[in-house]
């Protein structure tokens, strides 16, 4: 299968296909048009010796250093082999290939002067699945992410590592493997290449598609755990909700709805208390603050990934002009908002968990399991849960409100996007492991009880995790146990289960 890039409407949905699915990428003929229009600009500029920043001057605070026409070439390939400075764990290979097909469609639009042989190279690389090793750490996040983004450009100079069929070698080796000519940059085209927010971006972008998913599961997890501790149904009442119309709160209490629909477990209010605790009681009002949250990020993801973020830009008109799209500061405020309404999700999983286990909280043995003493049951997993919540505090920090000057102060503010996309990915898979953990109690809790019947929703979701996990008699390695759970989680067994029935709405 093969998508089409534009430039103008690459969707999140497309972008995990070709990263995660290997599908294949083109351009269309109307961005070849641009694209070769706007390098004919810049070639322009050079044979009329023009002085214009990137092209035929130094970088950053080199800016005001002039290039003569016979250095061009070098001064690009310098940029990258300078640039490439970057550090750490090697990005994860549906990263590497998202920030590649961004950086794509964004040279698409035809605003950064490359040219359509070296565009060509970069398709070639995504198609070929020649993916380039980039160290995960070392961007500020303005002035784009230039570090990452050149160890990226590497392999298409023969230079750096990448990985090829699943081994990671010399990214000549890995060129020459896969049949890619390797080419020499010319004017602008180093700078076109890595002066923008993909990295930040991909990082970001791929982390909310699984953020989306991960609402979901909330939802799934907290309607167990209602019906485990037989809450209160009154609460989700429309009615309630519509008076404070705030989407996500809407759409969160009409899952949880239909997710108990024909359910005996649940009460009414009076029947056994009149109000239930928060955790149970406010999940429309906590989990829906979250989705709100990220449908706000979603509309910006969609923006960026559409958008053109280098410097200096080619206009239409043939001017090229100096500005600042490569600043992070749209995503590094966004990816700030997904770490803080993941974490969220995560810290009011973890006490209804407290909830599910804690006898003095409700009906059940405690810690859910059968000769308590001899058998400790349910009792470290809200340990291991509130350890990774308190992690997510820490990592919740806003990386957007850090700065540092570099290149001499020319570049005297920064957005630190990067590292705001990035710690959110951690926090994403402590928050899935913590719902997986409050999933499993539930199952195990709803267990206990006998004479009732689950919800249209639940009853789904308890068959998956029954499916794969038995009720736990006695004290078993328990971290196997999660490890299943969290799986069910990750390979979206759970969702597409429930799905089948009942559709759950961000």
């Amino acid at each position: 299968m093969k998508i089409l890039l534009n430039g103008d409407n690459l969707s999140l949905e497309d972008l995990v296909k070709i990263c995660r699915e290997n599908y294949e990428v083109d351009i269309t003929e109307d961005a070849r048009e641009r694209i070769n229009k706007s390098r004919s600009i810049i070639e322009k500029i050079v044979k009329d010796n023009k002085v214009v920043y990137g092209v035929t001057t130094g970088f950053g605070k080199f800016s005001d250093v002039s290039i003569s026409n016979n250095d061009c070439k070098v001064l690009q390939k310098n940029l990258i082999i300078s640039h490439a400075c970057g550090f750490g764990d090697l990005l994860p290979r549906d990263v590497v290939r998202a920030i590649m097909v961004l950086r794509v469609n964004a040279l698409c639009k035809g605003f950064s002067g490359i040219s359509e042989n070296t565009l060509n190279t970069l398709i070639a690389m995504i198609n070929k699945g020649v993916h380039p090793s980039i160290p995960e750490k070392g961007s500020l996040g303005a002035s784009g992410d230039l570090a990452p983004l050149s160890h990226m450009v590497l392999p298409m100079l023969g230079e750096g590592e990448a990985e090829y069929n699943g081994v990671l070698m010399s990214g000549k080796e890995a060129m020459d493997k896969a049949g890619i000519k390797i080419v020499e940059l010319t004017y602008k085209e180093g700078l076109a290449l890595i002066n923008g927010t993909q990295v930040m971006t991909a990082v970001g972008a791929l982390n909310l598609y699984d953020a989306i998913n991960i609402l979901k599961i909330s939802d799934i997890a907290a309607a167990l755990t209602l019906e485990a501790l037989r809450g209160i149904k009154d609460a989700y009442d429309l009615r309630i909700h519509k008076i404070r119309p705030h989407l996500g709160q809407i759409n969160t209490a009409e899952n949880i709805l239909n997710l108990i629909d024909k359910s005996t477990f649940i009460t009414r209010q009076g029947e056994l208390r009149v109000q239930d605790a928060y955790t149970l009681r406010c999940v429309p009002q906590v989990h829906g603050a979250s989705k709100d949250a990220i449908n706000y990020i979603l509309s910006k993801v969609n923006i960026e990934m559409n958008s053109v973020t280098d410097n200096p830009i080619v206009t239409e008109e043939g001017d090229v002009i100096s500005g600042g799209n490569f600043h992070g500061q749209p995503m590094a405020l966004s990816f700030d908002f997904l770490s803080i309404a993941l974490s969220e999700i995560g810290n009011i999983s973890e006490r209804r968990l407290e909830r599910l286990i804690n006898y003095q909280l409700n009906d059940l043995p405690a810690f859910l399991v059968k000769n308590g003493g001899l058998n400790s049951g349910f009792m470290i997993t809200q340990y291991a849960a509130a350890a990774l919540v308190s992690e997510n505090k820490v990592l919740s920090h806003p990386a957007s409100v850090d700065s540092i000057p570099s290149s001499a102060n020319q570049e005297d503010h920064v957005s630190m996007g990067t590292i705001a996309a990035r710690k959110s990915a951690s926090i994403l898979k402590n928050v899935r492991r913590v719902l997986a953990t409050e999933i499993l109690a539930a199952c195990q809790a709803i267990d206990f009880r006998e004479g009732f019947k689950l919800g249209i929703g639940t009853q789904e979701a308890y068959k998956c995790v029954r499916d794969h996990i038995n009720f736990i008699n006695e004290d078993v390695i328990m971290y196997k146990e999660l490890d299943k759970c969290e799986e069910l989680l990750l390979n979206g067994k759970l969702v597409e289960m429930v799905e089948n029935k009942i559709k759950i709405t961000i």
